[in-house]
């Protein structure tokens, strides 16, 4: 796959506070990229940058082939972007408001009502058309935050933390809406978010600490050099347990032992066969990953 966001070295400060420093990383085409961090690390900034909504002090950054510095208005209309907070005009009806922006890209008339009905249908809003925003629930204004930002076919779909708050239904129809677009027209998604479970899903992760790269890498490579693997044991007494000499802990009807890999749960498992008689292997998630990258757990909010 080809790199279609290529970041190099790029510098942000405002004042003295250093947002990005010396960042590098590249984007696939096609690809599912979580961008992680706790609030201000430098995330929105980065954000921003590549949406041309903020300026870089240094280092370059290319979008789709194109140079920021030489064309942002060619960048900006390859790029939807869905922010934390929605930016949809709460005294308009949805189709004002979808029909308003359309207009920016020059979208109007017959081509507007057809992708107004593609998006309508995909998204499940056509009950929702001339409803004014203000009246919507915060799950239905996300779908029209999601219509508004595919409206001219991005080539990349920038989601800032865009589930925070949302009901698991209302996550479940977002997430399959965009993995369908994802194979339909390999559209590539930037994701920020507060929900490990979705990062654990991405085909790269990005982690950022005070504007610098912390950790990078496919969630299977960062569970596998930041995390250990958990074994549970059922049906088995607390002295069967500590003849493995593993860290263990007891739950509910079971005991929970932390090995540091999978390697190493194969060597018990076969010194030890008479313990593993009813037993799962899981690896240590990426909330575990985030919290030995930082040492800080990754909690919502927006980040200034």
């Amino acid at each position: 796959m080809s790199d279609i966001i290529a970041i190099d070295h790029l510098h942000k400060s405002f004042g003295s506070v250093k947002a990005v420093q010396d960042l590098s990383f590249r984007v696939k085409e096609g690809e599912l990229f979580a961008f992680l961090g706790i609030n201000g690390a430098g995330k929105s900034t980065t954000i921003h940058i590549l949406c041309g909504q903020l300026s870089k002090d240094s280092g370059n950054v290319t979008i789709c082939g194109t140079n920021i510095d030489e064309d942002a208005d060619r960048i900006k209309r390859s790029i939807g972007v869905v922010f934390q907070n929605s930016v949809l005009d709460r005294d308009l009806s949805v189709r004002e408001n979808l029909a308003s922006r359309a207009a920016l890209y020059g979208i109007f008339g017959k081509d507007f009502r057809i992708r107004l009905e593609e998006l309508s249908r995909l998204l499940n809003f056509q009950d929702l058309l001339g409803r004014p925003v203000g009246k919507l629930s915060g799950g239905q204004r996300r779908r029209i935050d999601i219509a508004r930002a595919l409206l001219h076919k991005p080539r990349i779909l920038i989601l800032d933390e865009p589930t925070t708050g949302l009901d698991p239904q209302t996550r479940s129809t977002l997430w399959r809406v965009i993995g369908d677009l994802r194979k339909t027209d390999n559209m590539t998604v930037f994701l920020t978010t507060h929900y490990m479970e979705e990062a654990a899903d991405a085909d790269y992760v990005v982690i950022l600490d005070h504007g610098q790269i912390a950790a990078e890498g496919t969630p299977l490579m960062l569970k596998n050099t930041y995390t250990g693997d958990y074994i549970t044991l059922y049906s088995q007494s607390e002295a069967q347990v500590q003849k493995l000499g593993v860290p263990y802990e007891p739950i509910r009807d079971a005991f929970r032992v932390s090995v540091p890999n999978t390697a190493t749960a194969t060597e018990l498992i076969l010194e030890y066969p008479e313990v593993f008689r009813d037993y799962e292997i899981t690896k240590g998630k990426m909330d575990d990953v985030f919290l030995a990258v930082t040492g800080k757990a990754l909690t919502g909010g927006a980040e200034a």
